[in-house]
């Protein structure tokens, strides 16, 4: 019985999630050419694509997700927002966070049929993994969009753990944040590992959490101490999130 309630389970995650990304589509396609004069970045077009996603967390009922810690007063300072990796459903996590950042995600993804699309639409960045040229040309959009005003995420282990633990840090965002001169904004997720399972396209029971720390200034800091103080404080933060979630 336990079985049939999966399937059925996932098969409306799946079919939501689904809906949402088609219904949005064409309005984000429409405001990509409309907005280009003054939106260049598409903004709005970016911020339509994470409330679906935010949308198909919300209509999951096996799913109670929730946003913990302070927001920024002004999400357009810009901030490298970087954060650790449970699941493939820290996306949708992450898009409860009322304001706008381009991603730095795997540019195959690019490719997937709507999803992927959106992902262009909105001005997301992708990036061949294992290929340097690739990686450098990925940190200049990013660089680009932060001079826009705009916020980019990143997930700084690169992939999602296997094991719970959190992988070593790439330089990437780090080495960003410090040339751009803007603070590092780091997220602690917690809960989302069993939300969907690993190599499966089933969904599992989840209460999960995405707490936004304080920011940390890049002055002065070299790559190696802004990543060993902002690592520090997820896994923190995440031992914290694991004691009373």
């Amino acid at each position: 019985m336990n079985a049939i309630r999966n399937v059925f389970a996932s098969a409306w995650t799946w079919f939501v999630l689904s809906a949402l990304m088609i219904l949005f589509f064409p309005v984000i396609l429409l405001w990509r050419f409309i907005g280009w004069p003054f939106d260049r970045m598409n903004y709005l077009g970016g911020r339509l694509y994470r409330i679906a996603g935010a949308l198909a967390g919300r209509l999951t009922p096996r799913w109670h997700f929730s946003v913990r810690g302070t927001l920024p007063t002004n999400p357009r300072l810009p901030y490298v927002v970087v954060s650790n990796h449970e699941s493939f459903s820290d996306i949708l996590l992450i898009c409860l966070l009322p304001w706008e950042m381009k991603w730095l995600g795997k540019r195959e993804l690019m490719w997937i049929p709507v999803v992927g699309w959106l992902m262009w639409l909105a001005r997301d960045v992708g990036v061949k993994r294992g290929r340097s040229t690739s990686a450098k040309l990925a940190m200049i959009e990013c660089r680009k969009r932060l001079d826009a005003h705009v916020s980019v995420l990143i997930f700084p282990e690169g992939t999602r753990t296997r094991t719970g633990d959190l992988l070593p840090f790439k330089d990437g965002a780090f080495r960003l944040a410090i040339e751009a001169g803007v603070p590092i904004l780091p997220l602690a997720i917690h809960g989302t590992r069993n939300a969907v399972l690993p190599n499966d396209w089933r969904i599992g029971p989840a209460t999960a959490v995405v707490e936004v720390l304080d920011p940390v200034s890049t002055a002065g800091m070299t790559v190696d101490e802004l990543k060993l103080v902002v690592r520090g404080r997820i896994e923190a933060a995440r031992d914290r999130l694991r004691a009373t979630v």
